[in-house]
């Protein structure tokens, strides 16, 4: 196989890349590659919708693989250099790494990463990092396997995406973050569980405050664990320094061990919103573009792909979308707009 670089259509530069109303830069392209997954977490997809009668995605809707390296090459030349691979669960779908490796050849990408559950992470991490992978991020909301199972909506046991982290770090796609989304009265006690475990230079972890993604969740304030709140849990054993951000947008909030063995971030979306710095896109599974992770509609990407548009005429749209984007859901979250307004779901879009 080839490694040569696939070229965008326009060349890649600061000073070509749009910036939307708010003088935000488009840094960052999550590509869900399908809406299903055999996980049900309750604040993601709960069973009580996503049963087995729920009807995904036909395949002939989801983006080609083709269809999504073409894509990614012109958001390239709009100056994304990002990628990061969702769902659903991504490694459900079929010839995952040949996407990867196609992926990795658009000229201007600099990160390739995948959120996972792990579920199918044994057996795949040595491909996917072949195929050019770079990082993965593993969702884990406890260490005890009854709560595990509760959180994950699936009769699937912690050991098995224990063994899936662990594949992940020997194939080098380090450092592995874990990710662990808190909800009160559910899994608040397991935070410092999770942090002594995946102490150390190979991980790091993230604590999620509980988030009004989508309408089905059932999302309340009082569910919502503040980050304050863990990282003072966490730094009475654990005595923690903060530190600052590796680049413009990233939306965790870094920690470091004072002992100096390894760091920590919290994603404080709902106490302490960072729209102001967001540089992120979503990209659906069947090629509807969000401009935000609460977003109510998305833009027809797959649409224009297939009626035949040129490189050149996607990137203008795109361009005059960015341009646009006035997206800052989080700092002007209210109970009423978080409970009422029908919002894009979370397992659509992969977070």
């Amino acid at each position: 196989m080839s490694t040569e670089k696939t070229t965008p259509p326009t060349p890649a530069s600061e000073t070509a890349a749009p910036a939307d109303t708010l003088g935000r830069p488009l840094r960052d392209l999550r590509i869900s590659v399908t809406d299903r997954c055999n996980f049900r977490c309750p604040y993601c997809m709960p069973k009580e919708v996503f049963g087995r009668k729920y009807k995904f995605l036909p395949r002939s809707e989801l983006l080609t693989f083709e269809e999504i390296t073409r894509l990614a090459g012109i958001f390239s030349a709009l100056g994304v250099r990002k990628l990061r691979l969702t769902g659903g669960e991504p490694t459900i779908r079929r010839g995952l790494p040949k996407l990867v490796r196609m992926l990795s050849a658009v000229d201007g990408i600099e990160d390739l990463a995948m959120t996972t559950n792990a579920s199918r992470l044994t057996a795949m991490a040595p491909e996917l990092r072949q195929a050019g992978l770079r990082r993965v991020t593993v969702s884990l909301d406890s260490l005890d396997d009854a709560r595990f199972r509760e959180m994950s909506g699936a009769e699937f046991p912690v050991d098995l995406v224990l063994e899936g982290i662990e594949a992940a770090r020997r194939a080098g796609l380090l450092p592995v973050k874990i990710n662990v989304v808190v909800k009160r009265g559910v899994n608040e006690d397991d935070a410092l569980a999770i942090a002594r475990r995946f102490r150390g230079p190979d991980y790091i972890v993230r604590f999620i405050e509980y988030m009004d993604v989508g309408t089905t969740n059932g999302w309340r304030t009082d569910d919502v664990v503040p980050a304050a709140e863990i990282i003072d849990t966490i730094g009475r054993e654990l005595p923690l320094e903060a530190i600052d951000p590796n680049y413009r947008g990233e939306v965790a909030r870094r920690w470091r061990y004072a002992d100096g063995k390894g760091e920590v971030g919290f994603i404080a979306s709902v106490t302490e919103p960072f729209c102001g710095d967001c540089t992120r896109a979503r990209l659906s599974a069947d090629g509807q573009l969000y401009t935000c992770l609460f977003a109510v509609k998305g833009h027809d990407l797959r649409q224009l792909l297939r009626d035949g548009a040129s490189d050149e005429e996607i990137e203008a749209f795109l361009r005059g979308l960015w341009s646009r984007r006035t997206d800052r859901y989080s700092e002007q979250r209210t109970e009423k707009t978080a409970t009422r307004r029908h919002k894009v779901e979370m397992s659509y879009i992969g977070g």
